[in-house]
């Protein structure tokens, strides 16, 4: 059984579905922490489900490094198989990639290497773009620069806004987010493999 560590900021909608998906008696992955850099209101899900969850609080940017050797700490307690962002909104430090690096995972609102960073579907609204999309990555240092996992195409409606387009993304991410983390489970997919290819 895949054991996994859930890393938030908000509400964290994309946890939610995987707790749903972990919940059910043939999906071979659980949640075993939540954690977040603030008081989320995504911790409601880990009390809905029972997970423990803990807190990094995040203080500022001449901090960092130091944030990220507790979280260290913090994920090591729980030793989980993956990682998975949802919602984070630090860039992980260096020695946090370092360490777990290919086991951490993290979902963006685009069809990268389209459209990165913090205003994926603002962004692509600002350009003009009839498709965006959703897609599941690697971590490594740099931003949403990571090996792609999966991702699917969403059309841009003439009239969408960004809550509207954001409000189709999202039911994308959270399945292929879900399908991804199966796939790592059963064997289908090899982070160490991906990685690795995608360095040559």
């Amino acid at each position: 059984m895949l054991t996994v560590a859930v890393l938030i900021s908000g509400a964290g909608s994309n946890l939610r579905a995987l707790l749903e998906a972990a919940a059910l008696p043939d999906y071979p992955a659980r949640v075993v922490a939540i954690g977040a850099d603030r008081e989320a209101e995504g911790f409601a899900h880990a009390e809905a489900f029972g997970i423990p969850r803990f807190v990094v609080p995040w203080r500022g940017s001449a901090a960092r490094a130091d944030w990220g050797d507790e979280l260290i700490r913090a994920l090591d307690e729980v030793q989980p198989d993956l990682i998975v962002l949802s919602g984070l909104m630090r860039l992980l430090p260096p020695a946090v990639v370092a360490r777990y690096a290919p086991c951490i995972l993290n979902t963006h609102p685009a069809h990268l290497p389209e459209f990165p960073g913090a205003h994926a579907v603002r962004d692509a609204l600002a350009a003009g773009a009839s498709t965006t999309g959703a897609s599941v990555i690697v971590v490594d240092d740099g931003v949403d620069t990571g090996p792609v996992l999966a991702q699917e195409r969403v059309s841009v409606h003439a009239d969408d806004t960004e809550q509207s387009l954001h409000a189709r993304i999202k039911p994308v991410e959270r399945r292929l987010l879900i399908d991804v983390v199966r796939r790592i489970a059963v064997g289908e997919l090899d982070l160490a493999a991906v990685t690795s290819a995608a360095r040559t």
